[in-house]
């Protein structure tokens, strides 16, 4: 047998690795859409609001729809693409997506926009599963592999960053329409690039789907955001005894055995879960109330962006000096510190540079909190069950971004119920006028939820004026407390790693 020239091994080497290179571009192409998505249309809700007359019902459909779909969906997908090979899922995926974006792009109303997000959810559930299995089967080198993993993690931080940054240019430059449009531009060139770069591959073990998993999981995550708790119970514990008896489970509840994986698990439920505090409610205050721009609204939102990249970088490299433990725990620390320092600086005339850096130190705690998370969970499993530690990370945090909605909002809406009766009684109006203007309370709430103002008001000249902002102050007190409910949540989460994750994690020989 001849024996292969060195230089023509060398270069067989670095052809490999240009491909593996592009590969990886492209796959983390695609994961940066699918978690930008979670965040930015944040800045865009105020005008979606106004141009589809959309009640705040709808906006959180709008971003629930999508981490609903997306966490539903999402483990199944992998399985999935385990069976029929991970690159043509993940291709029908990205497809999906951007079908999807096309319809939110175009949509006469919100109903319409909601049914887009959804579908993008579906492509991206299909799509990100594959974009970490692939990497295993593009990476045999465990050093080189870490790596790839290493910046696949810090890409998911970044991509959660730039979401407001992002949206706040496209809607500042065009309008919301512009961010889909975006989605569509870039989701394409990936799409293209992956199908010429990414190797097929696939686990053929005649494994069937778990279907009866899927529909009790996504059940309860469904029956939980519409608040049917009993029947969200019901399901989950469902859904739980079915995947232990099982013998393909969409996840195997063994995993939870463990420390390492349930712990980080919990903390990216809960840091998404307050995220959406700031990108959510913080955005559309700034928006609807304050009336700021959304070049401002970008710029209140950058330095948290950039310093949550940065953070998230350098995590990656203390993760493996320190450990998962103190970083996660310092991380939530700082995300709490930010949210309770920019609690306070979020007003119908705040400071934006005090608000701005507040903010960042929030970043800071997220970027540190992301790279640990994620490869403490990967670490925690062998490496033939990556993908689904992967995906149960990412369906944590889909979980997590869909209930913080749902929870915030109720609670931001019923502390606005609760307090506009006392805001109307004190404005100094006449007795006669106070009294047909607490007739109209519910107008009021239907003014702040559709952001279209009210009619009646009309013939009363400055009092409109005054019974804005008394529903504005009412809105924004419920705002206030989703951020200290959101920080009392990190706080928690962060005492819990502190008391769990002790010593090392197991060696792999140990993995489960």
């Amino acid at each position: 047998m001849p024996l292969r020239h060195p230089l023509a091994a060398r270069a067989t080497s670095g052809g490999r690795d240009r491909s593996n290179r592009l590969a990886l571009a492209a796959l983390c192409t695609i994961l940066f859409l699918t978690f930008l998505d979670n965040t930015i249309v944040s800045v865009g809700l105020g005008n979606i609001q106004t141009d589809l007359k959309a009640s705040v019902a709808d906006l959180q459909w709008v971003v629930g729809g999508y981490a609903l779909t997306f966490a539903s969906l999402m483990l199944a997908c992998g399985m999935i693409g385990d069976e029929l090979g991970r690159k043509k899922v993940m291709l029908t995926g990205a497809g999906v997506f951007c079908a999807g974006s096309v319809v939110c792009a175009l949509a006469p109303n919100a109903q319409t926009l909601i049914a887009g997000r959804a579908i993008m959810g579906l492509g991206a559930a299909a799509s990100e599963p594959g974009t970490l299995s692939v990497l295993r089967h593009i990476y045999t080198d465990d050093r080189t592999r870490a790596r790839a993993v290493g910046v696949w993690a810090a890409v998911s931080g970044l991509a959660l960053a730039m979401g407001p940054v992002i949206g706040g240019a496209l809607v500042g430059a065009w309008n919301w329409r512009g961010i889909f449009w975006f989605n569509l531009f870039f989701g394409l060139i990936a799409l293209v690039v992956a199908a010429v770069v990414v190797p097929e591959s696939s686990d053929h073990r005649q494994l069937r789907v778990d279907t009866l998993g899927t529909l009790l999981g996504a059940g309860a995550l469904a029956t939980l955001v519409f608040a049917l708790l009993c029947a969200a119970v019901v399901l989950a514990v469902a859904f739980v005894l079915w995947e232990r008896r099982t013998q393909n489970p969409l996840l195997d509840v063994k995993l939870f055995r463990s420390v390492w994986f349930t712990v980080p698990n919990v903390v990216a439920f809960c840091t998404y879960f307050a995220t959406f505090a700031i990108f959510f409610f913080t955005a559309l205050y700034l928006d609807e109330v304050v009336m700021a721009s959304g070049y401002r609204i970008a710029l209140v939102f950058a330095p948290m962006t950039v310093l949550m990249i940065i953070s998230s970088l350098l995590a990656g490299y203390w993760t493996s000096v320190v450990g998962p433990r103190w970083l996660i725990v310092a991380g939530c620390a700082a995300f709490a510190a930010g949210l309770l320092l920019a609690n306070p600086l979020i007003t119908p005339h705040p400071n934006y540079l005090l608000l701005g850096l507040a903010l960042a130190l929030a970043g800071i705690g997220i970027g540190i909190t992301v790279v640990p998370v994620t490869s403490t969970v990967l670490n925690a499993v062998a490496p033939e069950r990556s993908g689904m530690a992967a995906s149960a990370t990412n369906t944590s945090r889909e979980i997590g971004a869909v209930t913080g909605v749902a929870i915030l909002g109720a609670l931001v809406f019923s502390q606005l119920n609760a307090s506009l009766t006392s805001h109307l009684l004190a404005l100094n109006v006449p007795a006669g006028e106070k009294t047909l203007i607490l007739g109209f309370k519910s107008t009021i709430i239907t003014f702040i939820e559709t952001g279209q103002a009210p009619t009646k008001y009309s013939a009363y000249g400055s009092i409109v004026n005054q019974v804005i902002g008394a529903a504005y102050a009412s809105f924004g007190q419920g705002l206030h407390d989703a951020l200290y409910l959101s920080a009392g949540l990190v706080i928690l989460a962060g005492l819990l790693a502190a008391v769990t994750l002790r010593g090392r994690q197991p060696a792999q020989s140990r993995k489960i």
